[in-house]
């Protein structure tokens, strides 16, 4: 279930949906999704779906993060620091983990927290910060970032979030509620003004307020 066979008939299936960046293809061949999953789903880990991970949160299909991460690495000028919203299962983060100096991440409940930590932990990912926190205010403390992923839907992108960009940072997050759209914001240079695109049609989890323990 976990056999390089398997992963790699993943990486066409994805290549053949358009994620191009050979190198964001790389990282997913690279990374043991089904670390990142109870044992009882861990046989559909190579599959292009998203899964269950408990609390109401889902571990994005791979499609999403290839995704994601295709567009924020190509749209930054820079990623030396990066803030993600929603660690979840930290599959995500581990990814992006791969192509950025420092990942700050913020998640709101508490046991995907730890056993995120502990998954980050057994792959030797040293360069990830985890902090318990409603993510819809990012973490004002550690910004500006180069760039933000946010792996929840809120209803409209929170000002806290665009105003946490430096200079030309980038901002990937789906927006909507019923029906959601993946959305590239762009700050340029040091002032108020956001560039906005849309990308694709997605379907995530809502950005929720408050923490959960």
């Amino acid at each position: 279930m976990t056999s390089q066979r398997t992963r790699e008939r993943l990486i066409q299936r994805l290549y053949e949906q358009g994620v191009s960046n050979t190198q964001v293809l790389d990282t997913i061949r690279n990374i043991p999704r089904h670390l990142f999953l109870d044992e009882a789903l861990s046989h559909h880990a190579y599959e292009d779906t998203a899964l269950p991970i408990g609390h109401g949160q889902t571990l994005s299909q791979p499609y999403i993060v290839a995704r994601m991460t295709e567009i924020l690495i190509g749209a930054a000028s820079q990623l030396n620091k990066v803030l993600e919203i929603g660690t979840g299962s930290g599959y995500q983060t581990a990814v992006l983990s791969q192509w950025v100096g420092e990942l700050y991440s913020v998640e709101r409940i508490k046991p995907l927290q730890d056993k995120a930590r502990q998954r980050l932990r057994q792959l030797s990912i040293n360069n990830v910060h985890l902090h318990y926190a409603d993510g819809g205010f990012g973490w004002p403390e550690q910004g500006p970032f180069d760039a933000i992923l946010s792996a929840a839907a809120p209803s409209c992108i929170p000002k806290e979030l665009k105003h946490q960009l430096g200079p030309n940072g980038v901002l990937v997050i789906p927006v909507g509620d019923e029906k959601q759209v993946l959305t590239l914001v762009v700050r340029k240079d040091s002032t108020d003004e956001f560039y906005q695109q849309d990308i694709e049609p997605v379907k995530f989890v809502p950005l929720l307020q408050g923490m959960a323990r």
